[in-house]
């Protein structure tokens, strides 16, 4: 597959760039800045010199003197050099810094205001659909996913069944992050079930057979590594009770699938389903912060089981988007979002399906959600 131009764009100044791994953070970097002088800390015998010896970044920096931005890849390994390049920026603000990481963990032990927001914080996402244009295929993405190591490979299958591998093998085992790699395996495939669920960390740990504090323990790691994430309910100017706790999400429908046991027992309709759900949200997630739009993704839920599945919220906007895998819409479907339109009058809704016309029905529109992914650009006002 040719290279494919990505959305982000780079700020002017230093900037961290977090993502996930396989999102493509150090494809684009060196494409954008050929004339970097680069550390890469994914190399063995790099991370161990500056582990042992982080001051020798002033003699690489006075080796590159001519350089005027600097790269330093995975800087979670060595978070030691942080106030090292803290004090250099401070004292050369005419060269640009670009810090990528793939974990969060060290970086906030450590402390990544020794940078005292000198550095704005980027993220780097999956493919969306705009930047694959003619490429993108829905069928394809809600089976393998829209990770660019996966897209990108030449044999994508094999790649997306060892993603979860290269984790636990380079990032939670490198880290020390659990004592047993095996307990931790059979709480991914666990919190699998839980992907566009509504989180309950109780049922999780009866069937991990582990405590409650080891599952958020687990959970936050799949946060601090950013391959998962907790959407909250939104809750401004509520009239009805609603639902406490907020859902999950694994970052990329594909990595979903490759951890959920599929078997004569699990609807194939159902594990779909989620996966559509998280690839609408993987894309709202990028679209949001490639266009940097002041927005914030909430879902709703009233105890009485009415539901709309993504709220933005913010100075940009206010929208209910609600994700349906049928390819025609019944009734029923429109429940939730109209009884959330109800409360809220001043929110766009919009219902999103597998069919192939756009429609307007009892006031809601309804949209195809393959032409909804495609329209949806960094910038742009949300399609619909």
């Amino acid at each position: 597959m040719a290279t494919v131009e990505r959305l982000f764009e780079d700020p002017a100044g230093s900037y961290f760039l977090f993502g996930p791994r396989g999102t493509g953070k150090s494809t684009w970097l060196r494409a954008r800045y050929p004339d970097a002088a680069w550390i890469d800390l994914l190399e063995a015998a790099t991370e161990r010199n500056y582990y042992t010896r982080p001051e020798r970044f002033a003699e690489f920096l006075a080796a590159h003197a001519g350089r005027r931005t600097v790269v330093i890849d995975e800087i979670q390994r060595v978070p030691e050099l942080l106030p090292l390049v803290h004090r250099h920026m401070e004292l050369d603000k005419s060269k640009r810094y670009v810090l990528t990481g793939s974990s969060a963990r060290k970086l906030r032990r450590e402390g990544v205001d020794l940078l005292a927001g000198r550095a704005v914080r980027c993220s780097m996402h999956p493919f969306m659909a705009a930047e694959l244009a003619g490429r993108f295929d829905l069928e394809a993405a809600l089976r393998l996913g829209m990770v660019p190591l996966v897209v990108m490979a030449d044999a994508p299958e094999r790649t997306l069944g060892g993603y979860i591998d290269l984790y636990l093998q380079q990032e939670v085992k490198a880290e020390g992050m659990v004592r047993r790699l095996d307990d931790f395996s059979r709480f991914l495939e666990v919190a699998s079930f839980s992907h566009g669920q509504i989180l309950n960390v109780a049922e999780i740990a009866r069937e991990c057979v582990a405590s409650r504090n080891t599952v958020e323990s687990y959970l936050g790691i799949l946060e601090d590594l950013l391959v998962a994430v907790r959407i909250p309910v939104f809750r401004r100017r509520a009239k009805r009770a609603l639902v406490s706790h907020g859902k999950f999400y694994f970052f990329d429908c594909g990595v979903f699938r490759s951890l959920r046991p599929a078997g004569l027992l699990d609807a194939g309709a159902e594990i779909e389903g989620a996966a559509l759900e998280g690839l609408v949200l993987q894309h709202l997630r990028a679209w949001i912060g490639y266009g940097n739009a002041d927005y914030r993704v909430h879902f709703w839920r009233t105890r009485g089981g009415s539901e709309v599945d993504f709220v933005l919220y913010g100075a940009a906007g206010f929208h209910a988007i609600e994700v349906k895998n049928g390819r025609s819409l019944r009734p029923a479907d429109l429940r939730g979002i109209k009884a959330f339109h109800h409360d809220y009058p001043e929110a766009t809704p919009l219902v999103l399906y597998r069919g192939a016309e756009t429609l307007v029905r009892d006031g809601v529109r309804c949209m195809p959600v393959d032409r909804f992914l495609r329209a949806l650009v960094p910038g742009r006002a949300l399609p619909g």
